[in-house]
C-alpha cells in the first residue's frame, strides 16, 4: 500500500504535457519573414550588385541599390520582417553607410539560427552566445584597423570613393568623393573635432546638365529666383543681406470681417494709407543700407504685394521671396545674420554682409547665388545637377552615403579593409575561438563565424564568379596570415584590398556586427505574437 501511495506524485509530474509546436512554428515564421526580406536585398550587395527599381502607388518611380532606401519603400507587413526595415534605419542614422551588408548578415545569422533551433538548442542559449561572439568580433575588427589622422585627405577620399562605388553614380567618384570630404572637412568645428552636424550642409537639386556639373559652393545657393516685379535687381555687389519674418503688405484684421466703402475718397484713402504703410516700411529698411532681402513665406497674408516689390525695385533692394521656414536658421548661421521678425526691430548690426548676390541662369531655370560672405559660419552648400530626376535622386542618396563615411571617420579614427576581408578573418578568428569554448557555447559560436562568410560569398556571386571557388581560396589565404586579402570584383581575384585602396570606416562594420546580432536576438526570443484589435 505505501508503495502505490509514493508512486502517485510521480505519475503526476510526468503527465504535466507543455506544447512547444506552436512556439516552435512562430519562431520559424518570424525567421523565414525576416530571411525573405534580406534575400530581396541580397543582390544589391557591392560594386557590382543590382539596382531595384521601385515603383510606389502615386506613381513615383525610384531606381536605387541603397539597401535603407529599398527597405523603407516597401510595404513590409510582418511584424519581425519589420524589424529589418528598422535595423537598416538603425546602420543609417548610426553609421550612413552599409545599410545592406547588416541586413544580409542578419538573414545569414537567422538561417543559422534555424539550424540550431532545429537541433534541438534553447533560444536563450543561442541568444547569449551571439553576444558573446558579437563582442568579440568587434575586438577582432579593432585590433584589425588601421588609425588616421583627419588631415589624411587621401584616406578620406579613398573610403568615400568605395562606398561610392557601389552606387548607381560610380563613374562620378572620383568627382563626388572629394566633393564629401572637402564639404565634410568645411564643417568640422575646431573646438569639437568629433563632431559634424550633416544639417551643416545643405544639398540643393537642380535638373539640367549632368552629374559631373555637381560643384560645392562657398556660400549660399537658393533654387529659385529673384524677384522681376517692377524691374527689380538681379546681381547686386557689396551686398547687405536681411532676413525677414514680418510682411510687407498692407496690414489685415484679425478676424474676418468685411469694410464697406461708399464713395470714392474713402477708397483713395485707403489706398494712400496702404501706401504710405509700405513706404514707411521700405524707408526704414533702406535707412540701414539694406540692399538683399531674404522673405520667408508667410501663412497668414501676402509676404509681399505688387506694389511693395514695386517700391522695393525703386529703392534698388534686391527681393528673394518664399524662402522656407525650416532653411532660416541654415541661412542665418551662414550668413552669420539674425532674422528680423519686426520692422521695428531693424538695424544694421542684424544684417549679413557678402561680396555678390547673383542670379543665374542654369538649364531650363534659375538660381540665386550667394558668395563671399564675409565670417561665414560652418556651413557649405552642395549644387547637385542631373539630365532626369531619378539621376539626381540617386546621386543624392549616394552623396549623403558618402558624406557618413567621411562623419564616422572624423568621429571614430579607423580605416579598416573592404572586399570581405574583414569578415573572413572574423569567420576564421570566431571559429578558431570557438574551439576553446565549452558546451553548447562553442556550437553557437561557431554557427555565428560561418554565417559571416554570407558576405564574401554574395559579393563574389554578385560579381559573377564562382562564390564557392573564391571563399575557399579567401580561407586559405587569411589562414597563411594575409588578414588583408579580400574579393576584388574588378580584376576577379583575390588580393590586398587595402593596396587597392578599399577601405571603409571601422565603425561601419562594427555598427553592422553589433546592430544585426541584437536584431536577430530580439527576433529569437520572440515565442508568440498577440494581435490586439
Amino acid at each position: 500500500m505505501a508503495a502505490v501511495t509514493a508512486a502517485q506524485p510521480r505519475s503526476s509530474k510526468t503527465e504535466s504535457y507543455v506544447d512547444n509546436k506552436r512556439k516552435e512554428d512562430i519562431r520559424q515564421a518570424n525567421i523565414k519573414a525576416a530571411r525573405a526580406v534580406a534575400d530581396a536585398v541580397r543582390t544589391s550587395l557591392g560594386p557590382k550588385g543590382m539596382d531595384k527599381m521601385i515603383s510606389t502607388a502615386n506613381g513615383e518611380v525610384i531606381i536605387t541599390n541603397d539597401g535603407a532606401t529599398i527597405l523603407n519603400k516597401m510595404e513590409v507587413l510582418q511584424p519581425a520582417a519589420k524589424m529589418l526595415v528598422d535595423l537598416s534605419k538603425s546602420q543609417d542614422s548610426a553609421a550612413g553607410d552599409g545599410t545592406t551588408t547588416v541586413v544580409v548578415i542578419a538573414g545569414a545569422l537567422l538561417k543559422q539560427c534555424l539550424l540550431l533551433l532545429t537541433n534541438g538548442i534553447h533560444p536563450t542559449v543561442i541568444s547569449d552566445s551571439l553576444h558573446k561572439a558579437s563582442t568579440k568580433a568587434v575586438d577582432v575588427l579593432t585590433a584589425m584597423a588601421v588609425p588616421l589622422e583627419i588631415s589624411d585627405r587621401e584616406s578620406l577620399i579613398k573610403s568615400a570613393s568605395t562606398s561610392l562605388n557601389s552606387k548607381v553614380v560610380s563613374q562620378y567618384s572620383t568627382l563626388l568623393a572629394p566633393l564629401a570630404v572637402d564639404s565634410v572637412l568645411s564643417v568640422v568645428d575646431p573646438a569639437k573635432p568629433d563632431m559634424v552636424d550633416l544639417r551643416d550642409i545643405k544639398i540643393v537639386k537642380k535638373l539640367g546638365g549632368t552629374v559631373d556639373d555637381t560643384e560645392l559652393v562657398k556660400g549660399l545657393v537658393f533654387d529659385k529666383k529673384a524677384s522681376h516685379a517692377g524691374g527689380g535687381p538681379t546681381r547686386m555687389e557689396n551686398a547687405k543681406i536681411a532676413v525677414i519674418q514680418f510682411q510687407i503688405s498692407p496690414p489685415k484684421t484679425d478676424i474676418e470681417q468685411s469694410i464697406v466703402v461708399s464713395d470714392y475718397t474713402q477708397m483713395d484713402r485707403i489706398l494712400k494709407e496702404e501706401r504710405n504703410y509700405i513706404l514707411g516700411m521700405i524707408k526704414k529698411i533702406k535707412a540701414t543700407g539694406c540692399n538683399v532681402l531674404l522673405i520667408q513665406k508667410s501663412i497668414l497674408r501676402d509676404a509681399v504685394t505688387d506694389l511693395s516689390l514695386h517700391y522695393l525695385a525703386k529703392a534698388k533692394i534686391m527681393v528673394i521671396k518664399d524662402v522656407e521656414r525650416e532653411d532660416i536658421e541654415f541661412i542665418t548661421k551662414t550668413l552669420n545674420c539674425l532674422p528680423i521678425a519686426n520692422i521695428e526691430h531693424f538695424r544694421a548690426e542684424k544684417l549679413g554682409h557678402a561680396d555678390l548676390v547673383e542670379e543665374v541662369s542654369l538649364g531650363d531655370g534659375k538660381i540665386v547665388k550667394v558668395t563671399g560672405i564675409k565670417d561665414m559660419g560652418r556651413t557649405t552648400t552642395v549644387l547637385i545637377r542631373g539630365s532626369n530626376q531619378l539621376v539626381i535622386d540617386e546621386a543624392d542618396r549616394s552623396l549623403h552615403d558618402a558624406l557618413c563615411v567621411v562623419r564616422c571617420l572624423v568621429s571614430k579614427r579607423f580605416l579598416i579593409a573592404g572586399g570581405g576581408a574583414p569578415e573572413i578573418e572574423l569567420s576564421r578568428q570566431l571559429g578558431a575561438w570557438s574551439k576553446v569554448l565549452h558546451g553548447m557555447e562553442g556550437y553557437c559560436v561557431r554557427s555565428f563565424a560561418e554565417a559571416l562568410e554570407v558576405i564574401p560569398y554574395t559579393l563574389a556571386e554578385n560579381a559573377g564568379l564562382n562564390p564557392i571557388a573564391i571563399v575557399t581560396e579567401l580561407r586559405n589565404r587569411h589562414a597563411q596570415g594575409e588578414i588583408n586579402a579580400g574579393i576584388n570584383v574588378r580584376k576577379g581575384q583575390i588580393t590586398n584590398i587595402l593596396e587597392e585602396n578599399v577601405v571603409q570606416p571601422l565603425l561601419v562594420s562594427t555598427s553592422a556586427i553589433t546592430l544585426a546580432t541584437e536584431c536577430v536576438r530580439m527576433i529569437l526570443k520572440i515565442d508568440d505574437i498577440v494581435n490586439v484589435r
